[in-house]
């Protein structure tokens, strides 16, 4: 299990505790140690969409459920799905082995780059969890 506060400064983070990484081909999409953290053990990952449809930023596009509670998961950006992460239908507990490489969620084509000013630095997403932690 990776470190439980890790952050990685390759990509950006929303305020529900996503994180998206910007590449060549699209925004991949998932979930922060912190809130595997807070999850617990993963027990299993529902995503509603699939490729091809269309997400919005803020609005859930799945659910992921743990030994503690279920929550769901918020779309960084706007666009359209281009991928999605089959290998969590069988094998959950990626997400908690391996949140920020094999845990992906979805990819997307994401619709405007403005989305991505909405999101947190690094930096501002390790202050907001600090705070969360006192």
């Amino acid at each position: 299990m990776s470190d439980k506060h890790e952050i990685r400064d390759d990509r950006v983070y929303t305020r529900d505790h996503e994180w998206a990484l910007w590449t060549g081909d699209g925004v991949t999409v998932g979930i922060a140690a912190y809130a595997v953290d807070q999850l617990g053990d993963i027990t299993l990952v529902n995503i509603d969409v699939k490729p091809g449809d269309t997400v919005s930023a803020g609005k859930p596009f799945g659910t992921v459920e743990s030994v503690k509670t279920l929550s769901d998961l918020f779309s960084p950006v706007s666009g359209k799905v281009l991928r999605v992460n089959g290998d969590l239908v069988d094998k959950p507990e990626i997400v908690n082995e391996d949140c920020y490489g094999g845990g992906w969620m979805i990819a997307i084509a994401p619709s405007s780059e403005k989305d991505k000013d909405a999101l947190l630095s690094p930096a501002a997403y390790a202050d907001m969890i600090s705070q969360l932690s006192h």
